[in-house]
């Protein structure tokens, strides 16, 4: 199979929107403004170098240094009473400056207080696992791994946890094809089977903004809403939907839509 070559012109389609646009960040306060937050960051201070702090959205966010990370987390859980780490994961920045932002979020449950803990890393460079503190931190550094492509050091089992083992390509980044590359349109067929069966069955549709007018409750994508149960209209013929292939199936009795019965009510 031929290596995922990035397309940047994956963006240029009208149905899609810049996936490099920054929004515009809501209001940031001085940590002094909260006598919790204050007295957490002055503990950080007093072991670790933090570049940068600030209050929002009522949780402190801090930047500290990457090779830090296990030691400040170690102090949170023990010393500052942040005891669950609900969430972590990555940023992608490789289009501004070849980085990274990784985020911990830390939650206390005495205090009722989010910490939000930040650092950055250059594209290519492990971060330390967590794992050993927090065992929520095993999914979702693998899941880091599998998304970005972002290992974690120390981690026990460093494998791809959404995507298959042999996957090329990290889906989350932002350079990612929204509808997959071509290893993604083929993979399947590729597998189950075999590339000489690729012109007889085609690649995969994996364009998420395609509108199926014959779905049988007319959903269709963001903008283009119709009612439900709406007719079609227009002048194209029906397609019939089978449930089986043409012939059917032997000592089995071919079911198509027409003599499927819809039941509409969901308590029986």
């Amino acid at each position: 199979m031929r290596a995922y070559t990035p397309k940047d012109d994956v963006q240029a389609k009208s149905y899609y929107t810049d996936r490099f646009y920054v929004a515009p960040q809501v209001p940031k306060d001085d940590v002094s403004t909260d006598a919790t937050f204050s007295a957490d960051l002055e503990a950080i201070k007093a072991k670790f170098e933090v570049k940068d702090a600030f209050i929002q959205v009522e949780q402190m966010v801090v930047y500290i240094n990457a090779n830090d990370i296990y030691g400040v987390l170690e102090l949170m859980r023990d010393e500052l009473a942040y005891t669950q780490l609900t969430e972590m994961s990555a940023i992608d920045w490789l289009a501004k400056d070849n980085t990274f932002e990784i985020f911990y979020q830390m939650l206390s449950m005495t205090k009722r207080k989010r910490i939000r803990i930040k650092y950055f890393i250059e594209n290519g460079q492990a971060v330390d696992s967590v794992e050993k503190l927090f065992r929520s931190a095993d999914w979702s550094e693998r899941e880091m791994f599998d998304m970005f492509g972002i290992e974690a050091n120390n981690h026990p089992f460093m494998k791809r946890i959404l995507m298959p083992y042999d996957w090329q390509g990290n889906p989350l980044l932002k350079t990612y094809p929204l509808e997959g590359d071509e290893f993604a349109a083929w993979y399947e067929v590729d597998k189950i089977y075999g590339k000489e069966a690729r012109e007889a069955i085609g690649p995969e549709i994996r364009d998420t903004a395609r509108v199926d007018r014959y779905d049988s409750e007319r959903f269709a994508r963001l903008g283009f809403e119709v009612p439900k149960g709406t007719e079609i209209t227009d002048d194209m013929p029906r397609t019939e939907q089978n449930y089986q292939e043409e012939g059917g199936v032997f000592m089995v009795t071919k079911l198509d839509k027409k003599s499927s019965k819809v039941i509409d009510d969901p308590q029986r």
